[in-house]
């Protein structure tokens, strides 16, 4: 169980640190249009920004199931949820900023490419 938890805060520590300097470094001008109210409707960056969240999740799901190689896929899946849940809040409070097509491929890819990243680990399934 102790090792479970410490996978899943990890996990999610790494989603979060990633997308903090990913965001700092490759889209800094988006943050600033952003954060004045502006909307942010280029295709090309938002799906660049999908791009760095599918790489967070990635990475989450490689972190959790190294960490937990016993329980990968429950501690995969716990990592998502509180990755969706906080995306839920996150995306929530930039509704009318961007288009619903990002806001919903944003969430819906969290779990799943999580949990391909801890298939990458296993070489065949998350929970091995």
């Amino acid at each position: 169980m102790k090792k479970m938890v410490v996978a899943i805060i990890a996990a999610y520590a790494v989603w979060t640190v990633i997308w903090l300097v990913g965001n700092a470094t490759l889209f800094a001008d988006v943050a600033a249009q952003s954060a004045d109210g502006t909307p942010v409707t280029a295709v090309g960056v938002l799906l660049g920004i999908l791009l760095l969240s599918i790489i967070c999740s990635l990475a989450a799901g490689v972190v959790a199931a190294r960490l937990d190689r016993a329980n990968a896929f429950r501690a995969v899946l716990i990592t998502g949820v509180l990755l969706v849940l906080t995306g839920v809040g996150v995306q929530a409070s930039v509704w009318e900023l961007m288009p619903v097509w990002y806001h919903l491929s944003f969430l819906i890819l969290i779990v799943p490419v999580a949990l391909l990243g801890a298939r990458l680990v296993s070489g065949s399934s998350a929970d091995e």
